[in-house]
């Protein structure tokens, strides 16, 4: 198979004040800020570029599916169960709304967290082979 995509370089999140929303994300989750005007942060977090943009009230990187269930639309990997444990841990001291640990019947185990806005993430124990074999991890 011939990728004519090679990587997802930006991910856009809504948010109501940007400047809140960056220090969030900085303080919580370690996520450095390139840009930042009004309008719009530039962050790099997890080896990808996040933009935080100013949206409208009620907007949120969430849907739902055909069920009625709120889904997130990005998934954060670490390495290995130990890691997502600490990391719930370190959530839940932060005060962060965080989801309990789940076996969703595959390999691994994940957990949700929100930021500020409502916006929802999952977090997963595998990190990807080819991401460790890049980074030597």
């Amino acid at each position: 198979m011939s990728e004519k995509l090679l990587r997802v370089g930006t991910s856009y999140i809504p948010v109501r004040h940007v400047a809140s929303a960056a220090d969030w994300y900085t303080v919580n989750l370690g996520a450095e800020i390139n840009y930042q005007d009004e309008d719009k942060a530039i962050l790099n977090l997890a080896n990808q570029s996040f933009f935080l943009v100013h949206a409208g009230s009620n907007q949120s990187s969430n849907f739902f599916d055909k069920n009625g269930e709120e889904h997130f639309s990005v998934t954060f990997e670490v390495d290995g169960l130990s890691a997502l444990e600490e990391l719930q841990k370190e959530f839940k001291e932060k005060q962060m709304k965080v989801g309990d640990i789940e076996d969703r019947g595959h390999a691994g185990r994940n957990f949700v967290f929100w930021d500020m806005d409502g916006n929802m993430f999952d977090v997963w124990s595998e990190l990807s082979p080819e991401f460790k074999s890049k980074y030597n991890i």
